[in-house]
Formats: C-alpha cells, sequence, structure tokens
C-alpha cells in the first residue's frame, strides 16, 4: 500500500514531531511534582538523555511512545499487531523495511542506554505511553505517579522498572 501524503507533506507531518516535552512527559513530571519530587528533566550529561532524572534516589525515568519505541512488537515484518500487543504500536503498512530497522535500531538503542545507565548505578524507569492514555487518562496518570513514588521509595532493590 502506497503513503496517501507526498514526500513534501510526509516530511512536514515527521518534522512536526518532537522528542521532549511531549503530552505523556508533561503529564507524567506534573503528577510527580503534584506530590512532591523534584527533578531535572532531559540531563544530556546522562546516556540516553532521560526525560526525567531524579538524583536524590539515583534514578531516570524515560517517558516512551509506544510507536516509536515498537512497544509490543515481535521483531518480525508483519504489519499489525503482535502477539505481546500495545494498542498504541501498529507496523506502518507502507516502506515496511525502512520501520523495520528504524524500530530495530531504537530498541536496540534503548537498551544500550538502560544497561549504561544501570551499569553506572542508575535505577532505571521507563512509563509507556499507552498506561497514560485513553479513557480515565487522570486515575491513570495519578495511579503511574503513585506507582513511581512506591518504586523509588520502597523499591530499592529494583533497578529496572516499567510503568
Amino acid at each position: 500500500m502506497a503513503d496517501t501524503l507526498t514526500t513534501s507533506q510526509r516530511h512536514n507531518n515527521m518534522s512536526h514531531i518532537h522528542s521532549t516535552d511531549t503530552s505523556p512527559e508533561k503529564a507524567i513530571r506534573s503528577a510527580l511534582h503534584r506530590i512532591g519530587f523534584r527533578f531535572r528533566k532531559n540531563d544530556r550529561r546522562l546516556t540516553g538523555t532521560p526525560d526525567i532524572v531524579l538524583p536524590h534516589y539515583n534514578a531516570v525515568i524515560f517517558v516512551n511512545g509506544c510507536f516509536w519505541h515498537a512497544h509490543g512488537w515481535d521483531g518480525s515484518k508483519t504489519a499489525g499487531y503482535s502477539s505481546n500487543s500495545c494498542p498504541g504500536f501498529r507496523f506502518p503498512k507502507s516502506n515496511m523495511d525502512f520501520w523495520a530497522g528504524k524500530f530495530t535500531r531504537n530498541r536496540d538503542r534503548d537498551k544500550r542506554d538502560i544497561e549504561k545507565l544501570r551499569s553506572d548505578g542508575w535505577r532505571v524507569g521507563v512509563v509507556w505511553e499507552c498506561s497514560i492514555t485513553g479513557r480515565n487518562r487522570r486515575s491513570k496518570i495519578a495511579d503511574t505517579a503513585a506507582r513511581i513514588s512506591f518504586w523509588l521509595e520502597e523499591g530499592l532493590a529494583e533497578t529496572f522498572m516499567e510503568f
């Protein structure tokens, strides 16, 4: 199936996608700030430029979009959902080789960054976009912030956590 947009239209659409200060990031930051956490954002000194850095807890949090980070993708080049599906990820039907490579590189980079941060002594959390969007968005965000709070305060042995 061919792309329905022209090359310039597609370029324009893609150029407007931001990598920082996304709506999910802002929502999680706001919820954490509301319950008393103070943090740095997008600290370029750390591997992977984590979205939220909590130096007091020696923890970082990435807020990942399900599409760009291929949440639930099994690695095959088939369109549609994988067996471990996520409602926020659907494999594009056009230019499948490009997207398979892109998603593979993104996931490999994420794994590499997480392992580097953990080996440097940081605890790493990943918030998936699908866990804080959709129906009951406010309560999902508040619940995720509460789970992050528990992980920071009580789950000291957990060096990696997904929310």
